[in-house]
């Protein structure tokens, strides 16, 4: 004790606490000069037996298909066949337009919220397509595009959204917080991590059944920073859980930049290593990139290969609820300077360059879906918008227990149901 006392401390600097900033604030001109964005086509697709120790480069590289001019490149080309790729861009532009028309609506007071996937629609959209029936889906809540892929009904939708008597869920879900089991579209929560979780648990048991059926789950960057996600990768890897865990990280945590969560100091598809699982970093505004490295995952883990964690770097273009104004924490121009572009845009280039579609075609395609949209909307409305229309309150009451107990009988006599 005498020895460590002595120390000169003298030349000592001062401790200083480090809280990490996004590049610029409102009002600061957008920087995007520390994202590094490789051509497309130049990571290498290993095969889906290799072991993980031999994948250790792929967290740190940026898995990208499509170039700037449309065209697919490289090893992870999924080669996919003109009618997947219109499917695609028909769910995503779907799902933007749904987005806009809910948006006013709750504007409007037709609704008590909302939440856009504005610039995220191509990941749920490819991997509705990339897996098969049967497989679940354990989402956030901007994966509205599998839904739209998948051919969930626009008038369920608006139903739920609008809290009326017909609403699918009966009253027991927030607005956009869609569960659509024969859709492979497990309940959303707003505790989005949980669900990472329940995706390993559910995987797990697939396995245990000797089924053939695998999942995937989801969490944005903020809840990397949370027990669940890390407690999922523990049991995926202890297991070798057939499932998908992914990363959707858009660069913002509600108000809070990915920076607290880690995006500093290493790449969220790189927090695999420390579980011996393979990570992968895929730009998420890249249709074709989303649909390879969803497959090479899926067909690792239907081969008894175990665990994928898949980093979608993307960008969240809308603020993150109709609660949020995003020009309060982040230049109000920064999502029109995203270096990674639009989803959208990006895959009808690709459909034009293969001479599979064409700007007539897709103002056609719109008007088409506009109109889906306005019928669907109109009659989920003739039934009644927030507050006007609800749900039986007998429901509450309901599928609480199999057989109800003297308690539950009692409580729904006095409220006269």
């Amino acid at each position: 004790m005498d020895t460590v006392a002595k120390r000169d401390k003298s030349n000592r600097p001062a401790l200083s606490f480090y809280v990490p900033e996004p590049p610029a604030r409102p009002g600061q001109p957008v920087d995007f000069s520390h994202i590094e964005v490789p051509e497309a086509g130049t990571v290498r697709c290993p095969d889906i037996s290799e072991p993980e120790r031999a994948l250790r480069d792929l967290p740190y590289e940026l898995i990208r298909v499509l170039d700037e001019k449309g065209r697919a490149a490289g090893p992870w080309d999924p080669r996919l066949d003109p009618d997947t790729l219109r499917a695609g861009l028909t769910a995503m532009l779907k799902t933007r337009l749904f987005d806009d028309r809910m948006f006013r609506a709750h504007r409007q007071g037709k609704t008590s919220f909302y939440m856009k996937s504005l610039g995220e629609e191509a990941i749920g959209a490819a991997q509705a397509l990339a897996l098969d029936t049967g497989d679940m889906n354990f989402p956030t809540y901007r994966m509205l595009s599998w839904l739209m892929a998948r051919g969930y009904p626009l008038i369920d939708l608006c139903n739920q959204i609008y809290s009326n008597e017909r609403d699918p869920l009966r009253g027991r879900q927030l607005p956009i917080l869609y569960s659509a089991r024969e859709y492979g579209f497990y309940s959303l929560s707003g505790n989005v991590g949980s669900r990472f979780g329940h995706a390993v648990g559910w995987a797990m048991a697939s396995a245990f059944k000797s089924d053939d059926k695998i999942a995937i789950g989801h969490v944005g960057d903020g809840t990397t920073a949370e027990g669940d996600f890390h407690e999922a990768l523990t049991f995926a890897a202890v297991y070798k859980a057939p499932v998908i865990l992914c990363v959707e990280n858009n660069q913002w945590a509600i108000s809070s930049f990915s920076g607290i969560a880690g995006a500093r100091e290493t790449t969220f598809a790189a927090k695999a290593i420390a579980y011996g699982i393979p990570g992968l970093r895929v730009d998420g505004n890249d249709f074709l990139a989303v649909y390879a490295a969803t497959q090479w995952a899926a067909d690792r883990a239907r081969t008894n290969h175990g665990p994928t964690l898949i980093e979608f770097f993307t960008y969240r273009a809308a603020g993150h609820s109709t609660s949020d104004d995003p020009t309060r924490y982040r230049p109000e121009d920064e999502a029109s300077k995203w270096p990674l572009g639009d989803p959208l845009e990006r895959l009808k280039a690709h459909l034009i360059a293969l001479d599979e579609w064409s700007d007539e075609r897709h103002e056609a395609l719109i008007a088409e879906l506009t109109a889906d949209i306005k019928a669907a909307v109109k009659q989920a409305e003739a039934i009644g918008t927030l507050g006007q229309s609800k749900p039986n309150p007998r429901e509450m009451f309901e599928d609480v227990f199999a057989h109800p107990d003297w308690r539950i009988r009692e409580q729904r006599r006095e409220a006269g149901v």
